[in-house]
């Protein structure tokens, strides 16, 4: 019989799932409050980062966090009235800030992202939609070679992960990207990756191909799950129940609360992310580039350069604050000096941030309930390649990926 899948969230990660369960022969409803598209996978830098394997927390963090909130050009911030419900997440966070869990994490990373091009192309291959996606390379630019030296921690792990830099110095960086300041003295140019044109565009997409499969799209909310004799039977939602086989958890850190609902507590944060859409803008990247003091990426889309970064810790119900942003604008114009548009659109997303770095892949238990969020930074990137990997969990076709890293009930029950 076909068995009938409801996925959660219609962000990348959960549209993607649903495609490639489609594929393979299920019958899946995506159920979502705000419908494809509208949240964090609206608003990223696009960047496909096939050599994001480095984890924020690195050896070092937890001396140089405080003097970094302290810094007014640094791109972190805390919210202090929200200090005490972050700090047990907190804490877990900055346990794993020593080399032997960064690497752990980073080995765990690699197989979700490195090969994000050709996951991204597989998933679009019969869809008609391989024009939201754009070959590129990957540029990280820097003011001096110290600053490039003083990540050789990070450079190494990508390498470690088979990513390794081509460095252009001097007169040849205006050569290879006129719009950059003179205060850029090397760029680590990172080859064989891409960016997508319009991530809200492309997610949109990507549900009305899958609707055009038979795929059905319900906007709800779901407030908990039916289970009988410990497997899933039905979601309850605010318009009622609606009867399953499985279930997929795909919307980001609003699955918090619900794998609450199954007994688990996830230390899950909002880390709050910003962008800014410089639109019209001319004087801008040709490419997505890192701009290494500002940590923020300049990527040019359908709409304008759209310049993102910034970590805020503050939850999820605060108002966007005004400096993360104005700090952004003046980082932008100070990196590409010509920079002009014809207007700036301001957003504010939520990035879901485990306490380890690693998403939460695979089965909880024999409850037919299949965990695919928590991916911190690198949603876009590994959104096809984690839908693949539940898809044939659910399906019976599991892939060669060892998932334990990624397991669910990795921090124990509530």
């Amino acid at each position: 019989m076909t068995r009938h899948v409801i996925v959660i969230g219609a962000g990348i990660v959960g549209v993607s799932t649903a495609i490639w369960l489609q594929r393979a022969g299920a019958q899946v409803t995506i159920i979502d409050r705000a419908g494809p598209g509208k949240g964090t996978s609206h608003g990223n830098a696009g960047v496909l980062a096939a050599c994001a394997v480095a984890p924020v927390t690195a050896p070092g963090l937890l001396t140089k966090a405080p003097v970094m909130l302290m810094h007014p050009d640094v791109p972190l911030y805390l919210r202090l009235s929200y200090l005490p419900r972050l700090l047990p997440w907190l804490a877990k966070y900055l346990s794993v800030a020593n080399d032997t869990d960064t690497k752990r994490i980073s080995a765990g990373l690699a197989p979700i992202v490195s090969d994000s091009i050709d996951q991204h192309k597989s998933l679009t291959a019969d869809l008609g939609l391989s024009d939201w996606i754009a070959d590129s390379d990957y540029v990280f630019a820097y003011r001096t070679r110290a600053a490039f030296d003083a990540e050789a921690y990070t450079w190494a792990l990508r390498a470690r992960a088979g990513f390794t830099p081509e460095l252009i110095k001097g007169p040849a960086i205006r050569d290879y990207e006129p719009a950059l300041g003179q205060d850029i003295t090397l760029l680590a140019t990172m080859k064989d990756h891409g960016f997508i044109r319009d991530p809200g565009g492309y997610v949109a997409a990507l549900a009305q191909a899958f609707t055009q499969g038979g795929g059905t799209i319900m906007k709800a909310e779901v407030k908990d799950f039916d289970l009988t004799g410990g497997t899933v039977a039905a979601v309850q939602t605010d318009q009622g129940a609606v009867a399953c086989d499985d279930i997929v958890l795909a919307t980001g850190v609003w699955s918090k609360p619900l794998m609450a609902k199954l007994g688990l507590s996830i230390p899950l944060e909002t880390e709050r992310g910003y962008h800014i859409i410089f639109g019209d803008a001319t004087g801008g990247p040709s490419r997505p580039t890192m701009i290494a003091s500002g940590k923020f990426v300049a990527t040019p889309m359908a709409q304008g350069l759209r310049c993102a970064g910034i970590l805020e810790f503050g939850g999820l119900d605060a108002r966007p604050s005004k400096a993360p942003l104005e700090l952004l604008r003046r980082q932008a114009k100070a990196a590409f000096p010509n920079l002009t548009a014809t207007s700036e659109v301001e957003w504010l997303g939520h990035r879901p941030a485990p306490s380890d770095s690693l998403p939460l892949i695979g089965q909880i238990g024999t409850s037919r309930v299949y965990t695919a969020f928590g991916h911190h930074h690198i949603g876009l990137t590994g959104g096809p390649k984690t839908g693949r990997l539940v898809a044939g969990l659910i399906m019976g076709q599991p892939g060669n990926t060892d998932i334990r890293p990624y397991a669910p009930q990795r921090f124990g029950k509530g």
